[in-house]
């Protein structure tokens, strides 16, 4: 089992200093991948609460606000060789989804396959309407935004007429050196989104659960898999634990979980250090053989 580190990176903390000593400390010690949460906008008030947190609200410092994910990972690409980015998770109900294919696309030519691409529809309703956006059909569009990005990533020239996206036959390059695609990691605990990330995804991420929780789920799932006579086996499980302890650990490997993300914590530096010390220390009983497991097959 892999382990990777989760964080939402935030100003004024997460300076360019923070963020390229933790993402070169972080490949030194085997990490395999950092993931980052994504939001435009904040709001002081919201219609439904922030479900990674028992108050319901995101815990933003005073002035501070989430750093963009595509513009981070090229700049932690740039100063790592192997560890891998993953978004936890990309808001696709509220973004374009050719920018979004060619944002995406180019990071994966740069970082050299380094990507994997976490989605979900997301739970900030302001947010997906002040990007222009209606909420309540924001699955059926998400459904179509993966089925066009699929094309514009894989198809020359790509096509597509749907309901919410109609784009004519173009060409979008750099394609994605991964093969066949960046693999799509599908966020959600919902059975819509369990169906989307069977249908649609290469993978499942779960986010702020428990052993016990994600049994019942990856049966639903496996279910649903079936459905589509998809091979469990080719489809990644990633999860961000609500608990980091070893027990925790030990029995999510033993579920078949493939990528363990757990939380970074607080950014201050001595936390980080004291945080680093302790992935380190599971790192070496999971994988006590390897440095780092980067690799991913390319097309080059």
């Amino acid at each position: 089992m892999n382990i990777g580190l989760f964080s939402t990176f935030m100003s004024p903390r997460a300076d360019r200093e923070m963020l390229r000593n933790f993402a070169r400390e972080a490949e030194s010690i085997g990490v395999n991948s950092i993931w980052m949460g994504e939001h435009v906008v904040l709001f002081d008030e919201t219609e439904h609460p922030y479900p990674g947190a028992k108050d319901g609200k995101l815990p933003v410092p005073a002035g501070g606000g989430l750093l963009d994910t595509v513009a981070t990972f090229g700049f932690l690409a740039a100063v790592t060789e192997k560890i891998r980015f993953g978004t936890g998770i990309s808001l696709i109900s509220q973004r374009n989804p050719l920018y979004t294919a060619k944002e995406f696309a180019t990071l994966d030519w740069l970082s050299n396959g380094r990507i994997d691409f976490g989605v979900g529809v997301g739970w900030c309703k302001e947010e997906v309407l002040a990007s222009g956006y209606s909420w309540p059909d924001r699955g059926e569009r998400s459904n179509e935004f993966l089925a066009l990005l699929k094309r514009l990533w894989t198809e020359s020239p790509a096509a597509f007429s749907g309901k919410h996206f109609n784009v004519p036959s173009c060409h979008l390059d750099p394609k994605p050196l991964q093969s066949p695609h960046i693999p799509i990691i599908v966020g959600g605990h919902s059975t819509n989104a369990l169906r989307r990330a069977a249908r649609y995804g290469d993978g499942w991420y779960g986010f702020q659960l428990n052993p016990a929780a994600t049994t019942p789920i990856l049966a639903e799932l496996r279910s649903l898999l079936d459905e589509e006579e998809r091979d469990p086996d080719e489809f990644k499980i990633v999860i961000t634990p609500s608990r980091n302890d070893q027990e925790s650990v030990d029995r999510f490997a033993a579920l078949g979980v493939e990528e363990l993300v757990l939380h970074l914590g607080s950014q201050k530096a001595n936390a980080v250090e004291a945080r680093l010390r302790e992935v380190e220390a599971l790192i070496s009983q999971h994988l006590p053989s390897r440095a780092n497991s980067g690799e991913r097959l390319v097309d080059r």
